[in-house]
């Protein structure tokens, strides 16, 4: 047996950043995820999982069992900017170059971005983690326009996510997925990312959670 040690050098892990914004929306007529295409300007992402609530049965004067209800993963998008493709999402359709009309039907999309992982030697440096996001689909947005003064400001944009799951053979489905760049193959990371951010021979492509298995189990070095 071993004695527990605490704060190890090396050990000392935090998360932190966003970037690397990516946007596939859903082509209804493909019945698909459509290429990704790079969303500038993102300042948070702020993931809302809920549900899972208990619910205890009891019997025989004691607590019998305790059961929980189906949990959802939701997010909340702020930005400065967002991609032409982001519109249909966002319930805005085009009448003519420059024209468009609020309040139609919104289109589902995924969704992807990147965390920092640092810790007490490298810093930001010691690794990454890429989200992806499935079935997404948002709320309407405020949008609070103020005048111009000594102090100007960028209007944030903030979008509430809804999603809704996909499968994932052998487990429940999911709408959230997590890469770690500190514990995935390496040679694996690097074909998962060439599907999602696109290479000079391929397009930015959205990956299902049994898409990114199949594809580390064939690329993976370890043994």
């Amino acid at each position: 047996m071993s004695k527990l040690e605490w704060d190890k050098t090396g050990e000392r892990l935090y998360e932190t950043g966003v970037e690397k914004g990516v946007l596939f929306p859903f082509s209804v007529a493909q019945n698909k995820y459509g290429n990704g295409v790079a969303w500038n300007g993102l300042t948070a992402v702020n993931e809302n999982p809920s549900g899972a609530e208990a619910t205890a049965l009891w019997a025989d004067d004691i607590k019998y069992l305790e059961l929980r209800s189906a949990e959802e993963f939701g997010a909340t998008i702020e930005c400065y900017t967002y991609p032409p493709e982001f519109e249909p999402c966002n319930g805005v359709a085009t009448l003519a170059p420059g024209i468009s009309i609020g309040q139609q039907v919104r289109q589902k999309f995924g969704f992807s971005y990147v965390t920092k992982i640092g810790n007490d030697t490298e810093y930001e440096d010691h690794g990454y983690k890429i989200h992806v996001i499935y079935g997404a689909s948002v709320s309407p947005s405020e949008k609070a326009y103020q005048t111009i003064n000594d102090s100007p400001e960028a209007i944030t944009f903030s979008y509430e996510m809804t999603t809704t799951p996909v499968k994932v053979n052998g487990f429940k489905p999911t709408a959230h997925l997590e890469i770690d760049s500190t514990k995935v193959d390496a040679a694996a990371l690097t074909a998962i990312e060439n599907k999602l951010y696109g290479t000079e021979d391929g397009e930015p492509t959205l990956l299902l959670p049994d898409e990114i298995v199949k594809l580390i189990s064939g690329t993976s070095s370890n043994p």
